[in-house]
């Protein structure tokens, strides 16, 4: 059966996430939808990472197979027509080998975390963006987030629920940078990593936020990593801010 790499961009707002769950609206659920209608039957696509409720992509990658064999942009094209209105888009999309496998072989993936810091409410980016409404100190954030790169035991950054054999990961970049806007600053984290614990992005950037805000010191974060402890972490940032926005694989699947 040919397989497909899909390169897939979504509003995170209507989801229970990425994963199918009986009756509720997931992404999965969509596109397998979609599937069903272009080769009727039961459909599986696999994703390079389970993104939570709330949270959006503009670089997930997945992989289906399927009977017929497609030209890649005419089933880009037949899956963005049934996906239709849902706020969901396959942006690119290519065959790829049959051991190709859009999880295990990822070898990085990438987040971005989008805060826009303004007393007035949002109009256009409300839903998209984490509002917070006072000043935040970039280079605090930045001696914080400095603390957390390379590999360590993040216990105390990732959720009780988490299915992780191991908390042991190594975090290849936590860039902190400040951006003008129009009425606001918009502060954007970027996340490299081969891989990523549950709520890890989230823990991090709600901790950092607080930095920010002179309620902790950067100091205070290596003291929250050393503890192990989820006890220490800070408050968790709301989903809406948090982008799955690339994955790398050895051999790129798209041109």
């Amino acid at each position: 059966m040919p397989r497909y790499a899909l390169k897939v961009e979504y509003h995170g707002g209507p989801f229970v996430g990425w994963q199918r769950q009986t009756e509720l609206p997931s992404v999965q659920g969509n596109i397998e939808q979609a599937l069903s209608i272009l080769e009727p039957g039961d459909h599986t696509i696999v994703a390079a990472g389970r993104t939570d409720a709330g949270v959006h992509a503009v670089g997930q990658v997945a992989h289906c197979d399927l009977v017929t064999d497609w030209i890649p942009f005419r089933l880009s094209e037949a899956l963005n027509f049934h996906l239709k209105p849902s706020p969901i888009s396959i942006v690119s999309c290519a065959k790829v080998d049959e051991d190709w496998h859009a999880r295990f072989s990822a070898v990085e993936r990438k987040y971005e975390f989008r805060i826009v810091c303004r007393r007035a409410p949002l109009t256009h980016e409300n839903g998209l963006v984490w509002h917070v409404k006072h000043h935040l100190d970039v280079k605090a954030m930045q001696r914080g987030a400095n603390y957390l790169l390379g590999n360590h035991d993040f216990t105390t950054f990732r959720s009780s629920i988490c299915q992780a054999t191991s908390p042991v990961k190594t975090l290849d970049e936590l860039l902190v940078t400040e951006i003008p806007i129009n009425n606001g600053t918009e502060i954007r984290f970027t996340i490299r990593a081969r891989s990523f614990l549950h709520n890890q992005v989230r823990s991090f950037v709600g901790t950092l936020e607080r930095v920010g805000a002179g309620a902790w010191s950067p100091e205070d974060v290596l003291q929250a990593l050393s503890a192990k402890n989820r006890t220490a972490c800070g408050p968790v940032s709301p989903p809406y801010g948090l982008y799955l926005s690339s994955v790398r694989y050895p051999i790129e699947p798209f041109i």
